[in-house]
């Protein structure tokens, strides 16, 4: 049986929204008819699991059916038990989807260099771009790498080498760059610079992510997604901007989806990727 494809939400700095990125993006496969599943390796905040939890108390309460990701929490100690967590509960999945913390974490630095997709989410800021990179204080050009990027570029040639032997997929490297409307037109093309500098010695893609909006917020408490169209009630323009935005998202991140799927036809609007 083929594994599950693994895509890992990572940052080691927090407030990047990393953790709505990933309960979206789990809620947009599930809609296309992808079996789900996701594990939460935040132990102490829990929020890809408490989104979650929220939606399952919202369909029970309202007595409705909204696809979305098997899910649960990690209890393993060991980078062992939580490969034989993920084994469990991505039994039979099309995706497996992890959730990290936003702090330098052993098991995050496993499942980022293990993943097929990798997704990190930054605000458009050189404040979360140090994360991945250092820029000269003048000129604004990448003086190095930083750690993170040189653990994620080490485990790329490892997966290259394996890759044949093993038949490994190749890791793809997403840079997500959400709340860029919040940053001034000279930041933003300094920034634009520094990440295409960046992306061509490293190899990672750079894509546009989800914009500071209060309706993100206010969607945490009910599990709900911009997706769950009928259940939100009368949604203004912002919302509906909202939604386009998530579904170019899930689009570039070129995630392949099984050829049948069960409820592709539950997603009322046009479909957010292209079936394999």
């Amino acid at each position: 049986m083929t594994a599950p494809h693994r895509i890992v939400f990572a940052n080691e700095k927090g407030g990047t929204g990393k953790s709505t990125t990933a309960v979206h993006v789990a809620v947009a496969l599930a809609y296309q008819g992808a079996k789900v599943a996701a594990l939460d390796l935040d132990t102490r905040q829990k929020t890809f699991f408490r989104y979650c939890e929220n939606r399952s108390e919202t369909q029970r309460r309202r007595n409705v059916q909204l696809p979305g990701p098997v899910f649960d929490v990690c209890h393993g100690d060991t980078v062992e038990e939580l490969e034989n967590e993920a084994a469990r509960i991505g039994e039979g999945m099309d995706f497996i989807v992890f959730d990290t913390p936003g702090r330098d974490d052993p098991f995050a630095r496993h499942v980022a260099a293990s993943a097929d997709t990798l997704v990190t989410p930054m605000n458009d800021s050189f404040v979360d771009f140090d994360l991945i990179g250092q820029v000269d204080a003048e000129s604004f050009k990448v003086r190095k790498l930083s750690f993170y990027a040189e653990l994620i570029w080490e485990a790329r040639i490892k997966r290259s080498r394996a890759q044949l032997e093993e038949q490994k997929r190749e890791m793809d490297w997403v840079v997500v760059r959400n709340r860029t409307g919040y940053t001034d037109a000279r930041n933003q093309r300094r920034i634009d610079e520094a990440l295409t500098e960046l992306s061509k010695r490293v190899g990672f893609r750079a894509i546009q992510g989800l914009s500071e909006r209060v309706v993100y917020r206010e969607l945490f408490p009910s599990g709900l997604t911009l997706l769950d169209k009928g259940h939100l009630g009368e949604l203004g323009t912002s919302h509906l901007v909202a939604r386009q935005e998530l579904r170019n998202l899930v689009a570039n991140l070129n995630l392949r989806l099984p050829k049948k799927t069960e409820n592709a036809a539950m997603l009322a609007t046009t479909p957010l990727v292209e079936p394999a």
